[in-house]
């Protein structure tokens, strides 16, 4: 491909909310995108829609297989290695810790924390082949969306939460082991953001408008995609690995 783009990267859970406000923003940043998504739909409408910046990867982002698909294509699209890796895909779940329904549980943790362990394990293995040497003239970024209950305990998302919290700790494992070879992982904790994240987790209606209420204006998945390129547009040297982003008004979790 004749077009030169500044930065190439991979982003999962694409096709919408946090996801896809990420790929628009990199796109306008002038990167070149690989999206993964299970809508294969909505990946053909934004490949249309974007162009030669965008190509997507339709499948489970918990899938060895379409993980692997995600860093071949995006060197065969883009002629060169992807140097972010966003690992946004996952889903919420509602209810405590007493009422959880652990059938659901199971899926949960499959996308939440086994999906995106083996994204991570893909992307630093191939990362470490060439940024030990390249840094610090060329940057390496592995950016995964965490949230505020991996950190603080929300009694009616507890079981939710403890997938974060071991998204979390997988985070900063990773930062201490790739750190040092020159590749920057961070963590982006968000809010309450306004997405299908709600209607996937089995929130009411009436809990939405609640939050709506009591801590609005929510964020949306812009302003965590200005967050994540804040993060990844610094210079080789500079390393935001944990960033908390809530509405204003959100006191707790």
């Amino acid at each position: 491909m004749s077009v030169n783009f500044k930065r190439i990267a991979i982003v999962t859970g694409a096709t919408s909310g946090i996801g896809e406000a990420t790929v628009r923003k990199f796109i306008t940043e002038g990167y070149g995108v690989v999206g993964n998504g299970r809508n294969s739909e909505k990946l053909a409408i934004l490949e249309q829609e974007l162009g030669v910046a965008f190509c997507g990867v339709a499948g489970d982002a918990s899938d060895q297989k379409i993980i692997d698909a995600l860093f071949t294509v995006a060197h065969q699209r883009f002629g060169k290695a992807a140097d972010i890796i966003i690992a946004n895909a996952g889903r919420g779940l509602g209810g405590s810790v007493k009422d959880a329904d652990l059938a659901e549980f199971e899926n949960v943790l499959k996308i939440n924390v086994t999906g995106t362990l083996a994204l991570l394990q893909k992307a630093a293995k191939q990362m470490l082949d060439h940024q030990h040497i390249d840094y610090p003239t060329a940057t390496a970024d592995i950016v995964i969306i965490g949230s505020v209950v991996g950190r603080h305990i929300s009694p009616f998302s507890a079981v939710y939460g403890a997938t974060k919290f071991a998204v979390h700790s997988l985070a900063e494992g990773l930062r201490r082991e790739l750190g040092p070879k020159g590749i920057r992982v961070s963590l982006v904790e968000p809010g309450l953001v306004l997405s299908g994240f709600q209607e996937g987790a089995g929130y009411s209606d009436e809990l939405v408008q609640n939050f709506k209420d009591k801590f609005g204006p929510l964020l949306i998945g812009e302003d965590v995609a200005n967050t994540i390129h804040f993060i990844v547009s610094q210079a080789p040297h500079v390393h935001i690995s944990d960033i908390m982003v809530r509405p204003t008004r959100q006191d707790y979790p």
